[in-house]
């Protein structure tokens, strides 16, 4: 089953629905990109709030989001993704308004970006970072798409899980270029993914090493060439959440 061309479609239909919202005020936070550049003695990393994943099923569906974001934000993690896609996912774009109302550093949507409304929507919601998947856009729309986020003050991070993939990233000029370890396509996950598209960046971008990560000692492995991980399941399904963002917190 091809993943992605089932929630790609789906999402079609929902951006349809969807109102273009008056664009509000941006929510004020720091930079992700510059925290990063500024501190690049250890992992940063981006602790997810993800209630269920189409491969995995339920993950934490009860989950107080509240206290899970705030968990997260006195570990010292230096933004928090969120979940807003309803179908698949389980989350939705009050997960993130209420998230980005509570905490004080940067809110990344996650969600599968197809049009400028939703765009809209993440900003007016709280989010000052967007993800783009370079496999569920057109070069020109992701080229577009990139344009209009980053003139809505949002920050930007480029999905890739491939060298072609990572290219088209690249010349983009992204500051913030994530590789997926997990196959859009099959939902399987290796983070050697990561690290044989470790040895193909060719510019000075913050690369975030994505899925797959629950140890420090697996963190460790793309420290090299890597400057954070975005982890969620292995957040959401732990008990003491701060204590595992202090494990995954590896030096560099």
């Amino acid at each position: 089953m091809d993943f992605l061309e089932t929630i790609i479609h789906e999402k079609k239909q929902e951006v349809q629905a969807m109102p273009l919202e008056k664009i509000q005020p941006l929510r004020k936070t720091d930079s992700f990109y510059q925290q990063v550049k500024a501190h690049p003695d250890k992992m940063h990393i981006i602790g997810e709030v993800k209630r269920a994943s189409p491969s995995k099923g339920a993950i934490n569906l009860a989950v107080n989001v509240i206290e899970q974001a705030q968990a997260y934000e006195q570990a010292g993690v230096t933004a928090i993704s969120v979940l807003t896609d309803e179908v698949f996912f389980k989350g939705s774009i009050e997960d993130l308004r209420t998230v980005a109302s509570q905490v004080a550093i940067p809110v990344l949507c996650k969600d599968f970006i197809i049009d400028e409304k939703q765009l809209i929507r993440a900003r007016n919601a709280g989010a000052t970072m967007v993800l783009l998947i370079v496999s569920a856009l057109s070069k020109q729309k992701l080229a577009e798409l990139y344009t209009k986020a980053v003139a809505l003050e949002l920050e930007v991070l480029v999905e890739v899980h491939d060298e072609q993939e990572l290219a088209i990233a690249e010349k983009l000029s992204a500051q913030l270029i994530g590789v997926n370890n997990r196959n859009l396509k099959t939902f399987d996950v290796s983070i050697e993914v990561s690290q044989q598209l470790g040895k193909k960046q060719t510019r000075d971008a913050v690369y975030i090493s994505e899925s797959g990560f629950s140890t420090g000692q697996q963190v460790a492995l793309v420290k090299e060439n890597y400057q954070a991980v975005l982890v969620g399941e292995g957040l959401m399904r732990e008990n003491d959440p701060k204590a595992k963002v202090k494990e995954l917190q590896v030096l560099r």
